[in-house]
């Protein structure tokens, strides 16, 4: 493969010598990709998108040479945690350097309520480390076993465990950052309280997360248990009204209506009966009682309890969060591949009666999926719909209708932080990136406020980073 001309890679490759580097073709493209294939826009748009060099530093010094190195020689860099997100976020636009993160794995420091990891910790791995201490962590995603902390912060929003604790937006669920900035001389900043929002959900576009610092709860063997309804409306209700016990400890609140469960969920179907719409929950073995006396109460009927399973059955089967949130979706791939989604937030206090609304207009092409959470201290419910997906027009008209009656759709189907919820310019974030990669060097195309500070976000169209616009395959319908 020849060397991409716009950078010095043999410079840059001289200046980090003892640092383990990749340039097989092969392993650059398989690192520079995440899951951004459940969208069709993105397949079509990010397909070809590949580094031009992957490094994999040991040490936060190791990191620190490579920001050095690629400021002096302008190549642009990447950061990559475990690569389990789903909207391109660390897939290099403008080629140059993936970081991988993944060596930086330690976890560091387990204190009461407390613990300090470094950004390629796996989460899972540090809830095991955790566990002899009685805790575990607030929040995860459904990709627990595989993704990384630094990740998790630097691209998600929230998860497993938002039930109860709310999203990664909410002050109090990181405590603190550490992050190198991308300068001549890159510094190594702190980042506590309210400053965390500066660098979380910014896809690494203006600082590289080093460690993490996140709360713990106490940890529990959580029940894993499956409810079913004949009728979706009867299992929304419930779960909505579950999320309000707060005096049921739970870890997750989902409901996905017939015949998905049935249909996909293949490894659990010996407990799902035709037409139930289900519920799937975690409770801790405290609240166990009054779960079982709050869900006879509603007439829900218990199709799989975790407890009441050999323990052999139960080893067998994936935990129930991996049929929830993203899995959902991930599982339905696999047996329907035409299959993509939705994000969307259906808003307090009429969230039950918006998602009947949606459904019965779009029916069969929108399999209904909720997840309930806490947001803004309210129990409520995100949308992750399944969407049969046929055209890129189609799939435009679904979100459109959507945001015409009230839903806010955060689009799963664009590259780009704005694009993918906020429609504005998120100022914090900006003015960090302008103090801490003042030659936009970290993560290009994904902020529009840095490449494109005149672009009208009323216009309805898509943004189109400059750097994929050269490649035939990436060009857009309706784009600016």
């Amino acid at each position: 493969m020849a060397e991409n001309p716009a950078y010095d890679l043999a410079a840059l490759k001289a200046r980090l010598d003892g640092i383990a580097l990749e340039d097989n073709p092969a392993l650059m493209r398989q690192k520079s990709r995440d899951f951004y294939w459940y969208s069709p826009p993105l397949k079509r748009q990010l397909d070809e998108v590949s580094a031009d060099l992957v490094v994999s530093p040991a040490s936060e010094e190791e990191v620190r040479r490579v920001l050095e190195a690629c400021f002096a020689l302008a190549i642009p860099v990447t950061p990559r945690g475990a690569g389990t997100g789903n909207y391109g976020q660390a897939m290099p636009l403008a080629g140059g350097v993936v970081l991988d993160l993944s060596r930086l794995d330690k976890v560091l420091e387990i204190s009461t309520g407390r613990v300090r990891a470094q950004t390629g910790a796996i989460i899972a791995d540090i809830d095991n480390a955790c566990r002899s201490s009685g805790q575990e962590l607030r929040l995860h995603p459904s990709t627990y076993r595989s993704a990384s902390i630094g990740g998790f912060i630097a691209g998600g929003s929230g998860g497993v465990g938002s039930i109860t604790w709310g999203g990664l937006r909410d002050l109090g669920n990181i405590i603190g950052l550490r992050i190198l900035t991308m300068e001549a001389s890159p510094r190594i900043l702190q980042l506590t309280g309210e400053d965390v929002q500066k660098v979380a959900h910014a896809y690494g576009t203006n600082g590289i997360i080093l460690e993490v610092e996140m709360p713990l709860t106490p940890a529990f063997d959580w029940i894993q248990v499956i409810v079913g309804f004949d009728s979706f409306g009867e299992a929304a209700a419930y779960a909505n009204a579950l999320g309000e016990q707060d005096a049921i400890l739970k870890k997750l609140v989902s409901v996905i209506a017939a015949p998905v469960p049935q249909r996909f969920f293949l490894r659990h179907r010996r407990y799902l009966p035709e037409g139930q719409h289900i519920v799937l929950a975690m409770i801790a073995p405290i609240a166990g009682a009054a779960f079982d006396s709050f869900t006879a109460r509603w007439g829900g009927r218990v199709l799989f309890h975790s407890d009441r399973v050999g323990t052999e059955e139960a080893k067998s089967l994936p935990p129930l969060y991996e049929l929830a949130w993203n899995h959902t979706t991930l599982r339905a791939l696999r047996v329907e591949p035409s299959i993509t989604y939705l994000q969307t937030l259906y808003p307090f206090p009429n969230q039950l009666a918006l998602v009947e609304r949606i459904h019965a207009e779009f029916g069969d092409e929108m399999p209904v999926h909720l997840e309930f959470v806490r947001f803004d201290g309210k129990i409520t419910c995100f949308g992750l719909p399944l969407v049969r997906f046929t055209t890129e027009e189609r799939l435009e008209a679904i979100i459109a209708r959507h945001e015409a009656i009230g839903i806010p759709v955060f689009n799963p189907h664009r590259y780009t932080l704005e694009e993918g919820g906020m429609k504005q310019t998120d100022a914090v974030q900006l003015a960090f990136k302008r103090e801490a990669d003042p030659n936009g060097l970290l993560n290009p195309g994904k902020m529009i406020a840095w490449e494109h500070p005149d672009f009208a976000f009323e216009s309805g169209k898509t943004y189109l980073f400059a750097g994929l616009a050269a490649r035939p395959q990436a060009l857009d319908h309706g784009t600016a």
